[in-house]
């Protein structure tokens, strides 16, 4: 899909088209990445189908430790949790009492998480480019450079002040999720066993 349709579709679901201007967004993530070790934070979380239909609102928190290791955690309106320790990630759902697990490698690729908790050889894994300034922040396109990745874009806004504020991504069946974060916590002190996870010992397990 050419940018100016993802652009497009992003001003149907949420206002979010950036005025094309000069900006520092890319080094705005550049400095977060090489300056940012660990991260604690709350989010809001909205998905569109195709048409910008609402699908489902969410909530949580999540923390991560460069490099790649994270855990988000949705509160609402389901409880899921999602783990990564650099070598596996586990996503568990506990509603279902299931869990998924797959090697990191797969189940990453280039995603918010490698984008987030990955090492600072960003421009490996994702072109990087400048889509301007709208309301103060400043705008970046992120586009997977494999060809397996389950995103087509991954757009992120900046304060001026280098606070990542939201994040815009959408996937390769056409729905859009917009991600809002807010009480960002930089640097803090998080205990290892955060980033480890043993599956209940009654819950479906399945390995992929």
């Amino acid at each position: 899909m050419a940018r100016s349709s993802c652009l497009v579709f992003l001003l149907l679901v949420s206002s979010l088209i950036p005025h094309w201007a000069e900006a520092a967004a890319i080094n705005s993530l550049k400095s977060f990445i090489l300056q940012t070790r660990t991260v604690r934070a709350n989010f809001s979380q909205t998905l569109y189908d195709k048409s910008a239909r609402t699908v489902q609102e969410s909530q949580g928190t999540m923390q991560f430790e460069r490099p790649e290791k994270f855990r988000w955690t949705y509160d609402k309106p389901y409880e899921q949790l999602i783990v990564g320790d650099g070598s596996k990630v586990w996503f568990y759902d506990r509603d279902l009492n299931q869990v998924t697990e797959r090697p990191f490698n797969i189940a990453i690729g280039s995603s918010p998480a490698a984008l987030l908790a990955g090492s600072s050889a960003i421009e490996d894994n994702f072109e990087l480019v400048e889509l301007g300034v709208q309301n103060e922040m400043e705008w970046l396109e992120a586009i997977p450079k494999s060809k397996e990745s389950a995103f087509e874009f991954i757009q992120m806004a900046f304060s001026p002040d280098g606070v990542l504020k939201i994040m815009a991504l959408r996937d390769n069946f056409g729905q859009t999720t917009i991600l809002s974060f807010s009480d960002w916590d930089k640097n803090p002190t998080l205990p290892a066993d955060l980033f480890q996870f043993t599956p209940p010992g009654n819950a479906d397990v399945i390995r992929e």
